[in-house]
């Protein structure tokens, strides 16, 4: 047993990484069934829509879930930058015929609220989770009175101690590694930014609470390295994007099978925030970081149309295509299976206890 497994309540010490667009309430479910911990994205979800996913969960499940919400600040609108960062991409809506948009348009990342709040109060998740940082400790101390555990990323150690002393179960260490948008929330500086492998033993030493590596690990090896480093678990999300149950686009799934999944990078591209995906061609073209993009997450207006577009001829030009630096464990298979391939290298003792072979 590990201090994770313990904590939280499930048979490995395996996290689904929650992945806002390219998930639902399906892949959290086979995850926890299969003995690890299913995560549910929320950030772009109603509050409504929060309960109707955590309902039809617990239809499929008795084991833990994970909620999942942003703790990012609103940014107000400027017309003029969010005017002038529609006209760069003028071009691309002339070429595939496409109005330029009249206001920021695209899917919402709203910050964890008090609606959002008295939610976890009515559906008691045994775990809620938080990327950049950590809500208003009102809202904190609500999701705490729930019964809920606490989990939030660092990207430093500077934000793992932080985290530590607002109090949470345990640390998400986010290596550079990693797909999608970094968790990155005491600094904008990108080289802060260091991979697992350095990140990961520096965070366990300067913290007393349980620390999840998330970066990089995409099979059993994986795993057991990220134990042997001193993780109390492992977070893992890109392997699971060709799962069954996942609801990656057919343009996704095509460029993570391809050769072009071995290039990725960080980009601000689509959201605002930096954002490891695989590069295509508006990364190439416009970016990755453009100083001039609005804050996250409004830059979402300038491709959103674009993006859905392209992807009607079979293109992903323009598609946030999230991905980390290892695709190798990606797999067309359950996540069930997945989730076991991964915790190969784990036993379990009479008591259902993980233990890691090593």
């Amino acid at each position: 047993m590990t201090a994770i497994t313990a904590l939280l309540n499930v048979r490995y010490p395996v996290i689904q990484a929650p992945m806002a667009g390219v998930q639902d309430w399906e892949l959290a479910a086979a995850v926890s069934v299969a003995g690890g911990l299913g995560s549910i994205p929320c950030a772009m979800l109603t509050p409504e829509g929060v309960q109707d996913a955590v309902l039809k969960a617990r239809q499929h499940t008795s084991g833990p879930i994970n909620l999942n919400f942003f703790s990012h600040r609103q940014p107000d609108t400027d017309p003029v930058i969010q005017q002038t960062w529609l006209e760069r991409f003028r071009p691309y809506y002339d070429e595939l015929g496409v109005e330029i948009p009249g206001a920021p348009a695209g899917p919402g990342r709203q910050p964890f609220n008090q609606a959002m709040a008295d939610v976890v109060s009515a559906v008691k998740p045994e775990v809620v989770s938080f990327h950049f940082g950590l809500p208003d400790q009102q809202l904190l101390q609500q999701v705490r009175d729930s019964g809920a555990r606490v989990l939030s990323s660092a990207t430093t150690v500077e934000e793992a101690l932080w985290l530590e002393q607002q109090g949470v179960d345990a640390i998400i260490a986010q290596g550079l590694e990693a797909g999608g948008h970094r968790g990155m929330f005491l600094s904008d500086d990108i080289t802060t930014q260091t991979g697992l492998l350095a990140l990961l033993p520096q965070i366990v030493a300067a913290v007393s609470v349980p620390v999840i590596a998330a970066g990089g690990i995409a099979d059993a090896r994986g795993v057991k390295a990220a134990l042997l480093l001193g993780a109390a678990g492992v977070q893992v999300g890109t392997a699971y994007l060709l799962c069954h149950e996942a609801k990656t686009s057919a343009v996704h799934r095509a460029a993570l099978q391809s050769d072009a999944a071995r290039h990725t990078a960080l980009t601000n591209i689509f959201s605002g925030r930096p954002a490891r995906g695989i590069v295509n061609r508006i990364i190439r073209e416009q970016g990755p970081i453009a100083p001039d993009a609005p804050p996250f997450p409004l830059s979402t207006a300038a491709s959103a149309s674009l993006r859905a577009q392209a992807e009607r001829l079979g293109k992903g030009d323009f598609t946030p295509l999230w991905a980390g630096q290892n695709t190798e464990g990606c797999k067309a298979v359950s996540a069930q299976a997945l989730t076991h391939q991964l915790c190969s290298g784990i036993t379990l003792d009479a008591h259902g206890h993980s233990h890691t072979a090593v």
